[in-house]
């Protein structure tokens, strides 16, 4: 509508004015709409492009090591001795193709009957290490020799020096041959023999937690052996020397019959007499006749 001039009303201009407004407001919302869509697609593509890559890299360390499985550890150092109860142990993960073969993996197992019957650790055990059946006793079992003797066997001292006993490196745990070296009868000489294969060290001396850092000169050794081991051992002690040798790790097959004299160490070969024959001479007969104080040898034929 016009007014009495003929020009627009105010209310009209006003009216447009404010529709102009409204659509400029309708199109800045659209834009900035269009600006939060886009954000939050490109946003979503990240984030799923995260998720896709730690997906990867989480199947690639599964693939590398074959899974993680929870086993008990120590917490805290214990020694040789020292019992073990469920606040000294705590799970952790492990990698899977990784685990030592006798690790905890149910508290049950390692704390059988709620912890009744304890267990003692076996051989010093750092934080954080994993808590194997060889490092600890059976359920109710004391920690010492005894605990470590299995079924059929008994421990057995043999008397060392340095040289006899590996300059003093022996540790509890290590398998170690024993050589025997004395004299045998109708043999020339003294021989060395291999009596004894991979038998295994339970303590030195009076240490049997394997604690120490360094060497030990130790003047005894003590082995666990079958008792048919022990009276050979014994039998060896008392007629020659012995000396042990440090076997390396998963060496325990049976090394067969070694035996070492002192010719076949400096390469000496017996030497063949050759027999000669013996030629017999021809047989020869005679007949001794005497005149007056001449004797006289004179030849017949032989008759047999």
């Amino acid at each position: 509508m016009r007014d009495a001039v003929g020009g627009p009303r105010f209310e009209d201009w006003e009216e447009r004015k404010r529709g102009n407004a409204m659509r400029m407001m309708f199109g800045l919302v659209l834009v900035v709409g269009f600006a939060l869509a886009g954000f939050a697609v490109y946003m979503a593509q990240g984030y799923i492009n995260k998720t896709e890559t730690a997906l990867q890299e989480e199947l690639r360390i599964k693939a590398k090591t074959g899974g993680l499985v929870e086993i008990y550890v120590v917490n805290k150092p214990m020694n040789y001795g020292d019992l073990l109860t469920k606040e000294d142990v705590q799970l952790i993960y492990w990698a899977k193709n990784a685990l030592p073969e006798t690790a905890f993996m149910d508290e049950a197992i390692l704390f059988p009957e709620d912890g009744k019957k304890p267990r003692y650790i076996l051989r010093q055990i750092e934080k954080f290490e994993p808590v194997l059946a060889v490092k600890v006793t059976e359920p109710g079992q004391p920690a010492g020799l005894t605990g470590q003797l299995g079924a059929g066997m008994v421990a057995f001292s043999i008397n060392v020096d340095v040289s006899s006993g590996v300059s003093g490196f022996l540790q509890p745990g290590d398998r170690v041959d024993v050589y025997w070296t004395g004299a045998v009868s109708g043999v020339e000489g003294e021989m060395t023999r291999l009596i004894q294969n991979a038998v295994s060290i339970i303590a030195i001396d009076q240490n049997a937690d394997g604690s120490a850092g360094g060497a030990i000169v130790a003047s005894t050794v003590t082995i666990a052996a079958t008792r048919e081991n022990v009276a050979r051992l014994v039998q060896a002690q008392a007629t020659g020397a012995l000396a042990l040798s440090l076997v390396g790790q998963g060496e325990i097959a049976d090394a067969g019959v070694i035996e070492v004299d002192s010719k076949s160490l400096l390469g000496i070969e017996e030497q063949q007499v050759a027999e000669v024959e013996v030629v017999e001479a021809p047989k020869v007969c005679s007949i001794k006749t005497r005149k007056g104080g001449e004797v006289t040898e004179i030849p017949i034929p032989c008759t047999n």
